[in-house]
């Protein structure tokens, strides 16, 4: 069989930004103010700065890894040359939850809103869709893909186009809001400034969208194989995406704290609800023109989201694939060095996300949770490689990783935490299923060493089985039981994933080189590791 081809490498910065930013606003910022504010009022603010922070500070250890390693589906291929196939494998699977979502995700928020002027697409009681918009949704998707099967520079450049909107009408949303409601008591209205506490501001962070909408930079890694100067842009890519939609998710938060009429807020922000918040938000406040432009990007900032996602999740596909953790049929391209069977796949498995969740805020927690778990793997893939591999060329080398790397691990275990049993729990019934998967196909079929599970992956192991334990039996404030009471139970977690994180970086492989044939332009690393056990 004649060796895989890898993926054309077109992706300029600018591409490279865009593709962060159209990840980064999709519908979050549609339905994300409202959704943190009915759990933390105005310290939501809090949270959109915490939980920025905190993933900002997972996800700057990517930045390292992707020029080290710049291949397509990197966040699946990291784990795989660090630790081997059973931590790949459980984080791919990871993956594929989270993104199989996301387009699904994207195109329930556009008919959410469009329902406003194409009545009978969405049951705002039971928070589904119609028949009708399950149809349109179908075609969404479709549309998704396609635009993704023809090319990855067609894809570029559609999506840079669609970022533009997506930037600017959100930012001139906020300032017209300011401008024409701002009511300083809603800052101390029924239950002030911290109506739930810190322990909504925590909530906050994990299901009310803040951690769903600032995951969304790693399509940048997903599509690192498909940059032109993996080693110059991609570092630099994730720092301007980031800068920008904070600065704009920060100000839509305070615009729409600040420009609820108060009369509103009469029994509490946990009583407020829009079906289209910022829409009827603009209808409430008189200015009936800026409804209409939301109403229209409400259309483009989701669908412009999920072509993003229809990207990379065959991406994640094709990593899979390498690894050999699904078929090699998965690596084939099409005539346009897209991954043709990863993308039909990809299509068929997000379709089925559209059937049983229901409304956006509820699937935002599992998927959520879902993609925080995928984060974790980053501080300590780049600190064991900074171990096993020591001497290899580091294009971007992460000042600080010796204590970025542990705080952003226990970071990223207190959001996981914070999502509560009630969301953490679907987490586990998923990921057991995975790894009933892996012992059938990839450690038993496909003949995987088996200290790929003894002595590289039981760490990870038992860092899922003590996660939901301690979701489970921890303070009344996340779901759990209360065996452990805040705020022992945010110390028991801190201290569990540093234990876990110093295990995992012990626990990796040795690795080794070969000359990388697909390295095709000048800056690009010339050695790429092989895992030896």
């Amino acid at each position: 069989m004649r060796a895989p081809e890898a993926p054309r490498r077109a992706l300029s910065l600018f591409d490279l930004v865009m593709l962060g930013v159209g990840g980064l606003v999709g519908s979050g910022w549609l339905f994300s103010a409202q959704a943190a504010a009915t759990i933390a009022g105005p310290a939501s603010i809090i949270s959109w700065i915490l939980g920025g922070l905190g993933v900002s500070l997972i996800g700057i250890t990517f930045a390292e890894l992707s020029t080290l390693i710049p291949e397509t589906g990197g966040i699946i291929r990291y784990p795989e040359i660090s630790h081997g196939s059973l931590v790949s494998f459980l984080m791919g699977w990871a993956v594929i939850i989270s993104y199989a979502g996301m387009p699904a995700i994207e195109a329930e928020a556009a008919l959410q809103y469009a329902q406003n002027y194409w009545p009978g697409l969405y049951n705002a009681a039971a928070g589904t869709l119609t028949s009708r918009g399950l149809l349109i949704a179908t075609v969404l998707l479709v549309g998704f893909f396609f635009l993704n099967w023809i090319g990855v520079k067609v894809f570029a450049r559609i999506n840079s186009q669609i970022t533009w909107i997506k930037l600017v009408v959100p930012l001139g949303t906020a300032v017209v809001l300011l401008a024409h409601g701002f009511h300083a008591q809603n800052w101390t209205a029924d239950g002030g400034f911290w109506p739930h506490g810190w322990a909504g501001v925590f909530s906050a962070i994990s299901t009310g969208g803040i951690v769903f909408t600032f995951t969304g930079y790693r399509t940048i890694f997903d599509l690192a194989g498909e940059a032109r100067s993996p080693s110059r842009d991609l570092s630099r890519a994730l720092i301007f995406a980031l800068i920008f939609v904070g600065v704009v998710y920060l100000m839509l938060q305070l615009a729409f704290i600040s420009a609820v009429p108060s009369r509103l807020l009469r029994g509490g922000w946990s009583t407020l609800h829009f079906n289209a918040p910022f829409a009827n938000l603009a209808v409430a406040l008189n200015l009936s023109w800026l409804s209409m432009i939301l109403y229209a990007d409400a259309a483009v900032s989701p669908l412009g989201t999920g072509l993003v996602y229809a990207a990379a999740f065959p991406r994640t596909v094709y990593a899979l694939s390498k690894n050999g953790s699904v078929p090699a049929f998965f690596q084939r391209l099409n005539r346009f060095h897209v991954p043709g069977p990863a993308t039909i796949i990809s299509l068929l498995i997000g379709w089925t996300f559209l059937l049983p969740f229901p409304s956006w805020q509820k699937m935002v927690g599992i998927l959520s949770s879902a993609t925080i778990i995928t984060y974790m793997m980053g501080p300590i893939a780049a600190a064991a490689l900074r171990r096993s591999a020591p001497d290899w060329p580091r294009p971007f080398r992460l000042p600080g990783l010796g204590w970025i790397g542990p705080i952003g691990f226990i970071v990223g275990s207190l959001i996981f935490y914070w999502g509560g049993w009630s969301t953490n729990r679907w987490m586990a019934v998923f990921l057991a299923i995975g790894a009933i998967i892996y012992m059938g196909y990839s450690y038993r079929l496909a003949g995987r060493p088996r200290t790929d599970v003894t002595r590289h992956g039981l760490w990870l192991v038992v860092y899922f089985v003590g996660m939901f334990c301690l979701s489970a039996l921890g303070s009344s404030n996340f779901g759990g039981r209360n065996w452990i009471p805040a705020p022992f139970d945010q110390i028991v977690v801190s201290l569990f994933s540093l234990i876990i994180y110093y295990w995992g970086i012990a626990s990796a492989k040795p690795v080794a080189y070969q000359v990388d044939q697909h390295a095709s332009d000048s800056d690009l690393a010339t050695v790429a590791p092989i895992a030896q056990s």
